[in-house]
């Protein structure tokens, strides 16, 4: 249940069955949009994917997951997207993560280049990376947007790590009580987008860190952390960066997306127009993932376009 303006929207978690259609299960595999009006009237959607392109994409290269290349494009394809972004993870400087989070990038470039030439003229395949951001390796990062930032359509800039640990381990829950996680991660946050904004074109899933904190997003407000929140998305304003709307919070469980509705409003209010849409899907299954709530929850607030780029060339195109 999220409120956006004068709706009640009450949404659950949007999941493909084996023979790809959609059927409403639990509350945790509902494939079905309620949307409330006012109070008494409800309006009931089946989830459409539109022209909405996704671009932000995993795939065999980053560590997280298995999927081919292929696979995200013949699914991306099956639910009528022209062009999606393959955002693979480079987290440079996270030698303390079990798994390597880094890229060859070379090789990781040629090989989409193969894949994005034998998918001409049935979708367009745009290179993009997910650029892990961390202060300690600012000099890395600053210099690989020197030189190979020209090499990508896209780059999505993303905290991960907080102290050299990810929220999405139980570590970190074990060394932070829930809100000073909370507190953590948003002032880590700001300080890496004060630090290495000329290092990418859009700021990724801005509270990544509530996905997995031990009660989701039960006590969370975003309204606490806005001394921190509230600045950076200035920054991103002010220095023509995009926000992503990242649609994996659905397939998470909270019934909104990263960020919440409401830092969306804000970021409207404050100025904010730059915004790219991605599903953060590591399988074919939830690629797109909730763009229908998503759509709905920005043009609620004014948003009448998203962006995605090409060469890192900025194309505004309706939501």
């Amino acid at each position: 249940r999220q409120r956006v303006g004068h709706r009640l929207v009450i949404v659950a978690v949007y999941e493909y069955n084996v023979r790809d259609e959609y059927s409403c299960r639990t509350p945790r595999g509902a494939d079905m949009c309620f949307y409330g009006y006012k109070r008494n009237m409800i309006k009931r959607r089946h989830i459409t994917m539109d022209a909405i392109y996704d671009c932000h994409l995993h795939t065999e290269f980053s560590a997280d997951s298995e999927t081919p290349v292929r696979d995200q494009l013949e699914k991306a394809i099956s639910l009528g997207m022209k062009e999606i972004c393959i955002t693979d993870h480079h987290d440079y400087g996270s030698e303390f993560c079990p798994d390597d989070f880094t890229l060859d990038i070379p090789s990781y470039i040629e090989s989409l280049r193969k894949i994005r030439d034998e998918y001409a003229g049935r979708i367009r395949l745009n290179i993009g990376i997910e650029l892990g951001l961390q202060n300690h390796v600012g000099e890395y990062l600053h210099d690989f947007a020197r030189t190979l930032g020209k090499e990508f359509d896209f780059v999505l800039g993303s905290s991960h790590f907080v102290d050299r640990m990810d929220p999405y381990e139980r570590e970190y829950w074990k060394h932070f009580e829930e809100k000073e996680g909370f507190r953590a991660f948003f002032e880590v946050s700001l300080k890496r987008v004060q630090n290495l904004l000329d290092t990418f074109d859009s700021y990724g899933h801005l509270d990544y860190v509530v996905r997995y904190a031990p009660h989701k997003n039960e006590f969370y407000s975003w309204n606490d952390y806005e001394p921190y929140i509230r600045p950076l998305l200035k920054l991103l304003i002010e220095n023509g960066k995009c926000l992503e709307c990242n649609t994996g919070g659905i397939r998470y469980g909270l019934g909104n997306t990263n960020p919440c509705a409401d830092v969306f409003r804000l970021y409207k209010e404050l100025g904010g127009e730059g915004i790219t849409i991605g599903s953060d899907a590591h399988t074919p299954e939830t690629l797109g993932i909730g763009f229908d709530f998503c759509r709905e929850m920005l043009k609620e607030y004014g948003f009448r376009y998203y962006t995605v780029f090409h060469e890192r060339k900025a194309e505004m195109l309706p939501l």
